[in-house]
Order: C-alpha cells, then sequence, then structure tokens
C-alpha cells in the first residue's frame, strides 16, 4: 500500500472549536483552548500517523470580523495566519458551531471560493442540539452553500464522529512519503507550548476581565532533565490590566502559575519550577516589530 502524506487547515469563526477538536485528533494536548473567542494566536501543526498514511494538521485562529475595537496589528496579523493556512495545503476542514450560521462564518466561506482542494464542512457540538430532527433539513441547507467533499456532524468533545472526519480526511491525502517522523506530533517546541500553556490559564482564571492585550513570553527555558526551570513574563499594556492578572495580595497570579505548573508537568513528564512576573509593555498589541519579537507570525 502506498503512502499518503498532507496538509489539512483546520478554519472556522473564532470559539467553533478546532482547537478541541485538533487535540481529540491527536490525543492530546497541543492547541490551548478556552471559552473565550480568540484564544489560539498561532498556527499550531499537529501530526497524526496511522500505519501509511500522515495527516498534518493545521490549527489556525478563528477568522474574524475586523470592527473598530479589533483593528490592532495583531488582529490583522491573526486574520492573515488564517488565511495563509490556505496556501499549499491538500485538504480543509471548516468547522462551524451546530445551527448556528453568522456573518464570520460567511467570511469564512467566502474565503473559501478560490479554494482548489477538497472542503469537508465539520458540524461541532451536535451533542448539544436539542431536537435532533433539525439536523437533517439544516445539512441541506448547508449543502446549498457549496459543494462539500463531505458533511461531519461531530463532538470535538466527547469524540463523537471525529474517526469518522479522519476517515474522510485520509481518503483525500495525496500519495506522499511522510515528512516527519511516525512518533512527531506537532511542529511546535516545549517553550512555545509552555508559554500557551500560561497563556490558557490566564484566559481561563480571568474569563470576561481578561484584557485582551495580554501575552506570555518564555525568557528562560532550562531543563535539568528530571526538573525543567521556566520563567515567563506576562506582558500587558496598562497598569489597570497588571493589577487585574496580579489579584488581591497576589493570589490570582499565584493560582495561574500552580495551574499552568500542574499542566506542563504533565505535558513534559518532567517537574517544572515556573516563576511568573507581569510586565507593563505599552503598545506591543498594535507593534509590528514587538509582535515579531514575541513570536508572532508576520509573513
Amino acid at each position: 500500500m502506498a503512502q499518503t502524506c498532507g496538509f489539512v487547515a483546520i478554519v472556522g469563526r473564532p470559539n467553533v472549536g478546532k482547537s478541541t477538536l485538533m487535540n481529540r485528533i491527536l490525543g492530546q494536548k497541543i492547541s490551548i483552548t478556552s471559552r473565550r473567542p480568540q484564544t489560539t494566536r498561532h498556527q499550531v501543526m499537529g501530526i497524526k500517523t496511522l500505519q501509511e498514511s500522515q495527516a498534518i494538521y493545521v490549527d489556525t485562529p478563528g477568522i474574524h470580523i475586523m470592527g473598530k475595537d479589533r483593528n490592532r496589528a495583531i488582529n490583522r496579523v491573526m486574520n492573515h495566519s488564517a488565511t495563509q493556512a490556505l496556501r499549499d495545503i491538500d485538504c480543509v476542514v471548516f468547522l462551524i458551531d451546530r445551527t448556528r450560521w453568522t456573518d464570520e462564518d460567511q467570511i469564512v466561506l467566502d474565503k473559501l471560493v478560490h479554494v482548489k482542494v477538497p472542503v469537508i464542512l465539520a458540524i461541532n457540538k451536535v451533542d448539544r442540539v436539542q431536537d435532533k430532527a433539525t439536523l437533517l433539513p439544516w445539512l441541506e441547507q448547508l449543502a446549498a452553500k457549496r459543494e462539500f467533499a463531505a458533511m461531519v456532524p461531530l463532538s470535538a468533545k466527547h469524540g463523537t464522529n471525529v474517526a469518522e472526519l479522519e476517515e474522510e480526511v485520509a481518503k483525500r491525502l495525496p500519495e506522499s512519503i511522510h515528512y516527519f517522523p511516525e512518533e512527531q506530533i506537532t511542529d511546535r517546541s516545549e517553550r512555545f507550548l509552555a508559554a500557551e500553556l500560561v497563556r490558557e490559564k490566564i484566559t481561563r482564571q480571568l474569563g470576561d476581565e481578561l484584557p485582551y492585550q495580554m501575552t506570555v513570553e518564555i525568557e528562560t527555558f532550562r531543563d535539568e532533565g528530571r526538573i525543567i526551570h521556566i520563567d515567563a513574563l506576562v506582558l500587558v499594556e496598562r497598569q489597570g490590566q497588571k493589577k487585574i492578572l496580579i489579584g488581591e495580595n497576589g493570589e490570582r497570579i499565584k493560582q495561574i502559575g500552580r495551574d499552568a505548573r500542574l499542566e506542563m508537568e504533565r505535558a513534559l513528564g518532567a517537574k517544572v519550577m515556573l516563576n511568573l512576573w507581569v510586565k507593563i509593555k505599552r503598545g506591543w498589541s498594535d507593534d509590528s516589530r514587538a509582535l515579531k519579537s514575541l513570536g508572532y507570525d508576520l509573513d
């Protein structure tokens, strides 16, 4: 049997479950998740190798409408990153949320007009649809929007029909040697993962209080075998944002540190000594040079 290998872009508006879907496919956390829209800010690659088939999934930031409050350099970078993922790929998984169709879903669909590769529509969170009888007519409405290679209702959270989606993807991968070793599951470094896990815990801890202009920079990542020493900076733009993150008597930042450290130990398989600091870096989210220095892909 010939080997197959290809790149699969997972696209959709913010908060439809793209990162949850990729983590489910890979069987472990590679992309961070939260209920907050636009948690994913970078392209993250997840590699799934099964015998002769290798699917390289690319989790992307949610494609969103650029309003006045979002028209900052970081938002332009995220939209650009998601759009760039549609180049040089072999298949697209377009993820939507149940029976909801928004203007941002339409924007994603419009971006797929010129895509020449198969587009699979995945309807996520169907476990939360109360009246299952509404699904069939909804699928018929979706089928009229464009010619999809396949349509798969699923639940990324619970794993329902995710294997069926993987089968549809596998059918559409071209014959090719595998680009990555069988045991590799991502192109991202442990240092990147550590920064993302801190950002995830901040996002989950703060919820609606979260300063949008917040990012995490790893200053030190020193692996001593059984212990990994990590120093991380949480960057915000204003004093008020710093105060929110630290919390009363520093309790909030301590809890964030504890949660992040435990998650890192599970992910990295070693004891982690984590130090967190909060620092003000004014205007970083609207400064292309600062974004590039913080690891945001501007190319």
